[in-house]
């Protein structure tokens, strides 16, 4: 089958060996890559009994068939472990340049499993790889990180996979980074590494990866430039301010989650926009392999220049916390990627324990508007010293341990990103359902409630949503699992999916074929939730989107309504009332091997 570089890197820490092992084409045609080959991956090599800081929980870093192929937009790849922040079975996705170099090095993906006696770095080159000491890099920052493995291996060309210190310190809320500002931000993925003593994975390579029709596959990459720029989402929209162009209009919507979800807009908000940031501190655009749409944004700010900040960082840095200080927001951005934080869990904690010392609760040291308190803050949060040593635990963590688990607004444990679900009912379900916990890249349901795309729903209505949602979750595994970015979906749909699948890996597939196979990821992470004891209780959001209305604009008055769409998508599942799958389901799917399911 073309498309794959056809092996995987199989990594033990514990006995530091590395060996080479085949890839069978029944995983390529049943779980794609990416996000399905990890998904299938540790379905098979843990349990529920398997903690994520142990050594026995492996990592495993996944490209799927179109990354690194040349199709447009076609660079991503997924880290896959259990996390440590939500114990769900997790999938953190990044772009930029290192799943093309990992797949030109000669692996479409690497196992690690156990952990080292000291800090180590993994050297891919060309077919080869070996384990290198990283006992000189251990405690630096990112970007002194990046450079310290370009010098050792001779080269600007050799992409790196790394760890900050707050990955090191285990924190829940950790990020893994590649290329220095890309993120790999959710779930707590660098923990796990940190937990590893694996600091960095570093990969550089010449293998070409053959495709099976080159000349097709033109005509599908033009057609796919083509829809790209007619779409205003991906032809006007992102490329022009990045994707902090949702602020002003996620806040017109009055569903910008604004003080820690206490109210959907921020009469300020304009103040950190993209539109803003285009106009201040914007250098230039930066784009990922094979990219056209370069939304990527390159800032400079006290003469440091840094990638970013998106959307969901300058929200978590400005509305969330009361903050309108585009340039600190830059800071705070460039300070988390050099620490290797998760922009979003790290607002969320923020907001919360602002929240927590606005109501008396807890003198936490911060209020809402303090801005000049943030960096110092993050820094905090990184070394894990102080109030920070609590934050970096996470916003449900923090308040749980306080007595005011109501003041996280997280789902299964990680903080929600930057869309107020009580004006938005298909994406509230999207929230409460998502098996990695809060989340909005796991079905992005803005896309027809705001955005229009593929065709405009009301926002406000639950009718018709459990089939949307249920369609976006697997369409998105799919996209994840073919290494292709989400943003494509803007202007794609499975059909073009498919044929690009098909141009590149010659598989006889089609768009029903690859619904059916992100269907099977998403219940095979939804079995390992089961059997770790998350029921339907755990399918919600925060009381306060469930009781406190809305103040402001169309959604006033309005809050999320779990029932009856919670009911609702269970039956579009093929679940029982309990949210297990149908045992028929299952075998559907051909994935009964992943029962015994537990007593419900």
């Amino acid at each position: 089958m073309k498309g794959y570089a056809d092996r995987l890197l199989a990594v033990d820490l514990t006995a530091g060996k590395c060996r080479a092992r085949p890839y069978p084409d029944e995983w390529k045609r049943d779980y794609l890559g990416g996000r399905g080959l990890g998904v299938r991956l540790l379905t098979e090599m843990i349990d529920a009994s398997t903690e994520p800081l142990s050594p026995e929980n492996p990592l495993v870093i996944a490209t799927g068939p179109l990354t690194g192929s040349g199709v447009p937009l076609g660079s991503r790849f997924d880290i896959v472990t259990r996390s440590p922040l939500t114990r769900t079975l997790t999938s953190a996705n990044s772009g930029g340049f290192f799943g093309k170099e990992l797949k030109r090095a000669g692996f479409d993906g690497i196992i690690v499993t156990g952990r080292a006696e000291r800090p180590v770095y993994l050297w891919v080159n060309d077919g080869a790889a070996e384990i290198r000491d990283a006992s000189g890099l251990w405690g630096k920052r990112v970007s002194e990180t990046v450079r310290g493995i370009e010098a050792e291996t001779l080269g600007p060309s050799t992409e790196v996979l790394c760890i900050g210190p707050a990955g090191e310190r285990l924190s829940p809320i950790s990020s893994v980074m590649n290329e220095t500002f890309r993120s790999s931000g959710r779930g707590g993925v660098g923990a796990v590494m940190g937990a590893k003593n694996l600091k960095a994975v570093a990969a550089r390579g010449e293998q070409k990866t053959e495709v099976a029709d080159p000349e097709g596959l033109k005509e599908l990459k033009a057609s796919t430039r083509a829809k790209l720029r007619e779409n205003p989402v991906t032809g006007i929209g992102l490329p022009t301010y990045g994707t902090a162009v949702l602020v002003n209009i996620i806040n017109e919507h009055n569903i910008l989650p604004t003080r820690n979800f206490q109210r959907g807009y921020d009469p300020e908000a304009g103040a950190v926009s993209g539109e803003e940031l285009a106009e201040t501190y914007l250098k230039n655009k930066k784009c990922c392999y094979s990219c056209m749409v370069c939304c990527g944004r390159l800032t400079e700010i006290d003469g440091v220049e840094g990638d970013g900040p998106e959307y969901e960082t300058v929200w978590a840095f400005g509305p969330n916390i009361g903050c309108h200080d585009l340039g600190m927001v830059i800071r705070a951005n460039n300070l988390c990627n050099e620490l290797g934080l998760d922009t979003i869990s790290v607002g969320g904690a923020i907001a919360a324990a602002m929240e927590m010392n606005e109501r008396g609760h807890l003198d936490t040291g911060i209020r809402f508007g303090e801005c000049e308190k943030i960096l110092g803050l993050v820094e905090s949060i990184g070394d894990r010293q102080g109030i920070g040593d609590e934050l970096a635990e996470g916003s449900a963590a923090f308040t749980r341990r306080h007595g005011h688990p109501e003041l996280s607004m997280s789902v299964k444990g990680q903080d929600l990103p930057a869309y107020d679900p009580r004006g938005l009912q298909g994406h509230g379900l999207a929230y409460a359902t998502s098996v990695r916990g809060g989340d909005h890249v796991y079905a992005y349901l803005i896309s027809p409630e705001v955005l229009g795309l593929p065709e405009a729903l009301d926002p406000f209505t639950s009718e018709g949503k459990a089939e949307w949602t249920k369609a976006f979750q697997d369409l998105t595994a799919v996209i994840d699992s073919i290494g292709i970015c989400l943003f494509t979906s803007f202007a794609l749909d499975a059909d073009e999916y498919a044929a690009l699948v098909r141009g590149v890996t010659g598989m006889e597939t089609n768009a029903a074929d690859l619904m059916v196979i992100g269907e099977r990821i998403w219940n095979l992470q939804r079995l390992f939730n089961l059997r770790a004891g998350f029921t339907r209780a755990d399918d919600t959001l925060p009381a306060r989107l469930l009781a406190e209305p809305l103040t402001d604009g169309a959604p006033a008055g309005r809050v999320w309504r779990r029932e009856p769409l919670l009911s609702e998508y269970y039956r579009a599942r093929g679940w029982d009332r309990h949210g297990v799958p149908d045992p028929e389901k299952l075998r559907e799917l051909g994935i009964s091997w992943a029962a015994p399911l537990p007593a419900t």
